[in-house]
């Protein structure tokens, strides 16, 4: 039977309209997750919600332990998961509160603990992310976006950076040459992780500033906040749509 999890990212530490039934905190080998696990219901399915950051967005995306946070949705019978993102736009089309569904990642990051395959005496299997994210999940929230009436991008490329900094404008050129349509910093190593597991899992993004250089004003951290609190409702519309008759 599946079960849904929803990890919230910044601006989504909560998750309104889930009724709560239960929190729980799960002891995993690679210690904490990030907070408790919240048991609860949403549009009538049961669903466990998770926030990146903490509770009160204190993590920064670099100290995450994505281990303990994938490790602990295994641990509790976790099939699917919906991954929240707020996100820089890069290309032309990713403007601020753009709704995107990456179907591609490339990982820019470093130091990161990225495996569960840590041990030298541990067996290890390669795991293939030639799509990284699962076609189950992804096509959930595309046709959530499309019922629901929310505008939506519906394939780009996520490009994760180490954070918590913002990128230069050099950087930004680089990528974008490197194919990738927009930036943000906790993609990786929580996509492949979940592919370790058999987790399948994909990314709902919220443009929430566009990239360093795109824009003649600059970056502004007020915006920044106008557009994650703008993005939102959107956001919350598509994922009670996807979560409303549950994953086979």
């Amino acid at each position: 039977m599946a079960k849904i999890a929803i990890i919230g990212g910044t601006g989504v530490t909560s998750m309104p309209g889930l009724t709560v039934h239960h929190r729980e905190m799960v002891k995993t080998p690679y210690g904490a997750p990030s907070c408790p696990l919240i048991h609860g219901e949403l549009n009538g399915v049961d669903v466990i919600f998770l926030a990146r950051h903490g509770r009160r967005h204190t993590i920064p995306p670099h100290l995450v332990n994505y281990r303990a946070n994938i490790q602990a949705l295994h641990e509790i019978g976790v099939t699917h998961t919906i991954a929240l993102a707020a996100v820089g736009g890069i290309t032309d089309d990713c403007v601020d509160q753009a709704i995107v569904i990456p179907d591609q990642i490339i990982d820019y990051t470093y130091g990161r603990a990225h495996t569960f395959h840590s041990g030298t005496r541990d067996k290890f299997e390669h795991i293939d992310v030639t799509e990284p994210y699962a076609s189950s999940v992804r096509e959930r929230l595309l046709a959530a976006a499309e019922k629901a009436g929310v505008a939506h991008i519906p394939n780009g490329v996520y490009g994760v950076t180490q954070g918590p900094r913002l990128e230069t404008a050099a950087e930004i050129v680089r990528m974008e040459r490197d194919g990738c349509t927009i930036v943000g910093m906790t993609g990786m190593p929580e996509t492949s992780l979940a592919r370790e597991l058999g987790i399948d899992y994909a990314c709902c993004a919220m443009v929430v500033n566009r990239a360093a250089g795109k824009s003649v004003n600059g970056i502004s951290f007020s915006d920044i906040e106008a557009n994650v609190r703008g993005s939102v409702a959107n956001v919350q519309r598509v994922l009670a749509e996807a979560v409303s008759t549950g994953f086979s």
